[in-house]
Parts: C-alpha cells; structure tokens; sequence
C-alpha cells in the first residue's frame, strides 16, 4: 500500500470514527450519565469489537454476506432492534449513574465489542474500507493494515465523544435538562438508523 493511499484510508477511518453515528451517541450519553472513567470499559469494547468485525470482513465474511443477501437482512434487523432497544434504555435514564445506583449502568465492554457485529454503521464502514482500501495483489497484508489504521483511529474519535459528555455533565445535573437531553440521545441514536436501513 502506497504513503498516499494510507493517508487516504487514516483521513477516511478518522471522518468515519469521528461522525455521529450509534456508538458515538451512546459514547455521549454515557459520558454525561457515568463519566468518563466508567465509560472506558465501553470505550475500549467498541475498538475491539470493530477491529474483529474489519478482520473478519477482511478474511472473508463480506463474500459469505454477498453470497446470502438473506443473512445480510437478518443481520440489519437484529442490529436494528437492538439499537432500538439501546435508543430506549437512553431515553428513560433520568439521573445521572453513579457507582452505587440501581438499574442504570454503562455498557461493558463485552457488550459494546459484541454490538459492532449488528450495528448497521459498522458493517457499512468495514464493507467499504475492505473493498476501497484492500489490494488484491497482497490482501493479507492490506487487511492488517486497513484493520490497524482504525485501530489508531478509533480509540481518539470515540474518546472525544465520552469526553464531550462529561463536559455537559455539570449542566445536566438539572433532572429536567438531563431528562430531556437522554429522550434526544435516545431519539438521535433511532434515527441514525434510518440511511443504514433503507
């Protein structure tokens, strides 16, 4: 892979890291219900989960989606669900968690790696980086490099999200602000659904 082709696929990985999507609102509302500390476990299980679903893609998943169209639905109607599921969860939390709170908590990192494989952004990202970015000519080595250059990404662009979170905590610590701003998180991450799903 040449120096400018690498740098194409960073600006990429980066504008699509970075842009609103299902983890970067959850990453949000997490940031402002738990802090920043407690999102960390989610943090780092979006990285790792998104770095399998490249891998996995990369050696061969993308071509079993492609053979069963049927698979790739049931897929987007899984994932869908589940974000829905999520966007709810959000929109009802109204105070802010702390370590000793009931039933709110962060997402885990099992749960967060385990949500790249059904949320539709995710599958779009990593389609599309392994058919831009991959060479033909040595596609081991395109993989590994197309998987670790969102590894690098990855961990700043959602790392801002938390970050912008725990920056609105101080001014969500209001019931009705915080009430208010968890039924948007909750409505944005359903709607981000909607380009993934048509």
């Amino acid at each position: 892979m040449s120096l400018d082709i690498f740098l194409a696929l960073i600006v990429f990985a980066f504008v699509t890291s970075i842009t609103p999507g299902p983890n970067n609102f959850m990453l949000m509302a997490s940031g402002v219900n738990f802090g920043f500390r407690r999102t960390i476990p989610h943090m780092f299980g979006i990285g790792a989960g998104f770095l399998s679903l490249l891998l996995g893609v990369g050696f061969g998943l993308g071509a079993v989606l492609t053979a069963y169209p049927a698979l790739h639905t049931g897929l987007k109607i899984a994932g869908g669900a589940y974000l829905l599921y999520l966007a709810w969860r959000i929109a009802m939390t109204r105070s802010l968690g702390e370590k000793d709170s009931g039933a709110a908590r962060p997402m885990t990192f099992m749960e967060a790696a385990g949500f790249q494989w059904i949320n539709p952004k995710a599958w779009v990202m990593a389609v599309t980086a392994m058919a831009i970015y991959t060479n033909p000519q040595s596609p081991f080595l395109s993989v590994v490099l197309v998987s670790l250059a969102f590894a690098v990404v990855n961990l700043p662009s959602v790392s801002t999200w938390a970050g912008f979170g725990v920056a609105l905590r101080g001014f969500l610590s209001d019931p009705l602000r915080l009430k208010w701003f968890n039924i948007a998180m909750g409505v944005a991450l359903a709607v981000s659904l909607w380009p993934m799903l048509r």
